[in-house]
């Protein structure tokens, strides 16, 4: 299949395939991975027609865009549309550093340099700062992404987990192509304010966690154990009274599913398809079988009647426990 319909991310962003792969889980922060069958998937999505692919240095210190680099050695560069981000600082034993996020003009230049070699291209297509340091305005930022783009290192400006103030500010100094965030029928809170402010300014969403990190999969169990390198194991949403009432969500989205012939998670992603023409949903399949069951979401036609029962099963704020612990949340402008 290489067929895959196409959104343009914003007025001023690339053409690219109504879903995307987000390759963080590969390296880093869902347990364990197959390298083989990593490699093996990035292929299979490039030829299913999937050109945006999605990571980030930080995502296994610098291991994902190996990974990435690895397999477009042996693709054409313009099959893919490379999104990466910065920002973010590590330690030696695979932790975050809590010092706030670097996105300085100068981190801009050096985070960059490491990117395209690691990535072994002389371009990236979206570029952008993982999360704001309120420390460094973000007009800073997006200047130096915006020098980075005239001397042609990168084709893109995008931003992340930032609020509507941010976003306008940032659009005053450069063109932005899109801004990626958690966005899911389990995380509604784009659309109070984020929404309307992309959709005023010609920007697109690329939107990560549509599957709310596997709990609406429809693979989620209760009683699934969660190693110490899975950060799920500290987040609110997969705790105890929590879990158990976000999975008494998914199992009414299951319901909506089984009449509509699709799988929980193709709905999931559908739904969030829906809500947008300049709106990309990012799926992070780590093995081919998934990656199968998320690409058959494109054919999934949800009209007016399925979307109001998708939205009885999951009604907005229906979520139970924060999208992140409490320390990350404060760190997001998006969230402010």
């Amino acid at each position: 299949m290489t067929g895959l319909r196409r959104r343009r991310l914003g007025a001023s962003g690339p053409e690219v395939s109504i879903i995307g792969l987000g390759a963080m889980g590969m390296s880093d922060l869902y347990g364990p991975a197959d390298e083989a069958e990593s490699v093996a998937t990035l292929h299979a999505a490039i030829d299913a027609g999937v050109n945006l692919i999605d990571t980030a240095d930080f995502y296994g210190s610098g291991h994902n865009e190996m990974l990435i680099g690895r397999v477009l050695r042996e693709r054409r560069r313009d099959e893919v549309v490379l999104s990466v981000k910065f920002g973010a600082r590590r330690t030696p034993d695979g932790g975050f550093q809590a010092a706030p996020y670097d996105v300085s003009a100068a981190a801009v230049k050096d985070r960059l340099a490491y990117s395209l070699r690691r990535l072994g291209t002389d371009y990236i297509d979206i570029y952008r700062p993982s999360r704001l340091n309120p420390q460094v305005p973000v007009e800073e930022t997006v200047g130096a992404l915006l020098e980075m783009q005239q001397a042609g290192y990168i084709r893109h400006i995008g931003l992340s987990e930032v609020g509507a103030d941010s976003i306008r500010r940032a659009a005053a100094v450069a063109p932005i192509s899109d801004v990626q965030i958690e966005y899911s029928l389990l995380s509604r809170g784009p659309e109070a304010t984020i929404l309307p402010a992309l959709r005023e300014l010609g920007i697109g969403l690329t939107a990560y966690g549509v599957l709310s990190r596997g709990l609406l999969s429809g693979h989620w169990s209760a009683d699934r154990a969660l190693t110490g390198t899975d950060f799920r194991a500290n987040s609110p949403r997969f705790q105890g009274e929590h879990l158990a009432a976000n999975l008494r969500l998914v199992d009414a989205l299951g319901r909506v599913a089984q009449r509509l012939g699709a799988t929980t998670s193709q709905v999931a992603i559908a739904w969030v398809a829906a809500q947008g023409e300049r709106i990309v949903p990012l799926v992070g399949a780590r093995r081919r079988d998934r990656l199968t069951e998320s690409l058959a979401a494109v054919d999934l036609v949800l009209d007016q009647d399925a979307l109001d029962e998708i939205e009885r099963a999951v009604p907005a704020g229906a979520a139970s426990g924060q999208r992140y612990a409490t320390a990350m949340m404060a760190l997001l402008d998006s969230e402010k």
